[in-house]
């Protein structure tokens, strides 16, 4: 069992509780309470909600969690109190995962978990944030981003993308695409995806001109000209020209571009397609004029976006799966079949004293577990000495 902490505190945004469906439908579909969310506040009790309805809290205290989630405030105004970044740092030497959803990055960064780490929030945020905590590494216009163990995402609906990569890493792809497909959400969109979607930047009001634009989404492919798009308005190409630019404040050509840009952008995050594929199948013709609009639009060439968004995904996949807690349980279970760990493994509570220590004279954050037993395992690999026999070791993140 994996246990979330999810932080919240008066006013919280509502769209934090929306993320947590998707460790429901993942316990669901698994069959099994992989998943056990708790909603956490400084005091414990009823907590009320931006939308005005009331949670239920535990208070701060038990800092064992496998990940703690922080949400973020719809008032400008707020400021995390001295006990909630008291409590956010003493879980950050121990959780596996610290994530933040939309503004909620400041709540981490105020506590002083950020410095020197990738970053994201909400698009019209970035640049407070980055003029507040000059040592975070702000990442302009990402879906979400995985650096180490701490987690961000953009605003609102970004959340749930970053829960279901959670689920991704935890559990395999293909129990987040069932998740997703329950959830009637796109199937993934990677963390280096835009904020922004091309058709809703566009903003066309007209039906005929968004028939024109779904028109070209579909045929990316094909050679889209004046004249054809014209015909899937219903317009001549002259009338068509006229209407598009004034619905959209766009020629048809730089619209057409933007859309084949996310669409290229999108493959080459997320496949393994060939860039030259990737050029033919979104209308670029070739590699080179789709390098040209990439360095036009990003300021990179299409093979240093997939290598950045590569990295990102090779980082989180180098954390580890398993908890904290599955420790305790371990250690406290007296069932008739207890689980073990493999060789003379130390008590939780002796573990969780030297880890404690190997934080204070390394920093928090530095060290992760490289292994969690599962329980049902009838051994467990990889083990290494750390003064003894044990089934985990340190490694830096």
């Amino acid at each position: 069992m994996q246990r979330i902490g999810v932080v919240t505190f008066p006013g919280f945004h509502v769209m934090t509780l929306a993320a947590m469906s998707v460790f429901e439908l993942a316990n669901s579909e698994l069959g099994e309470h992989r998943y056990d969310v708790q909603f956490l506040s400084e005091n414990g009790g009823r907590v009320r909600s931006s939308a005005g309805f009331v949670i239920e809290t535990e208070p701060f205290g038990n800092p064992l969690f496998d990940t703690v989630i922080v949400g973020g405030s719809t008032e400008p105004s707020f400021r995390p109190s001295e006990g909630m970044l008291t409590y956010l740092r003493e879980a950050f030497e121990i959780a596996r995962r610290m994530a933040a959803t939309c503004v909620g990055t400041f709540t981490l960064a105020e506590a002083g978990l950020l410095d020197g780490k990738r970053v994201t929030t909400h698009w019209d945020h970035v640049r407070e944030l980055q003029r507040r905590y000059p040592k975070v590494r702000v990442q302009e216009d990402r879906i979400f981003v995985i650096d180490g163990s701490i987690w961000t995402s953009a605003g609102m609906t970004a959340t749930m993308d970053l829960v279901l990569a959670m689920v991704e890493r935890d559990v395999g792809p293909e129990l987040a695409r069932t998740v997703a497909k329950q959830m009637v959400v796109h199937q993934r969109r990677s963390g280096g995806q835009s904020q922004f979607s091309a058709l809703l930047e566009l903003e066309p009001k007209p039906d005929r001109i968004q028939n024109a634009l779904e028109f070209a989404r579909k045929n990316l492919h094909s050679e889209l000209t004046v004249e054809n798009l014209a015909d899937a308005a219903h317009l001549s190409p002259r009338q068509f020209t006229r209407a598009f630019a004034a619905a959209t404040g766009e020629s048809p050509a730089k619209a057409i571009e933007k859309l084949r840009l996310e669409a290229a952008r999108l493959l080459l995050e997320d496949s393994r397609h060939p860039i030259e594929n990737i050029a033919k199948q979104t209308g670029f013709a070739d590699r080179e004029r789709m390098r040209r609009a990439f360095v036009r639009a990003f300021g990179v060439p299409p093979q240093a976006m997939r290598r950045q968004a590569r990295k990102e995904m090779q980082g989180a996949s180098d954390i580890p799966t398993g908890s904290l807690p599955a420790l305790r349980e371990a250690d406290l279970m007296t069932t008739k079949q207890p689980a073990t760990l493999q060789g003379d493994a130390p008590s939780f509570r002796d573990f969780l004293a030297e880890h404690k220590q190997s934080a204070l004279r390394l920093g928090p954050g530095h060290f992760v577990l490289q292994h969690i037993p599962v329980f049902g395992d009838e051994s467990v690999a990889d083990t290494h000495d750390i003064g003894r026999s044990s089934a985990f070791r340190y490694v830096r993140s």
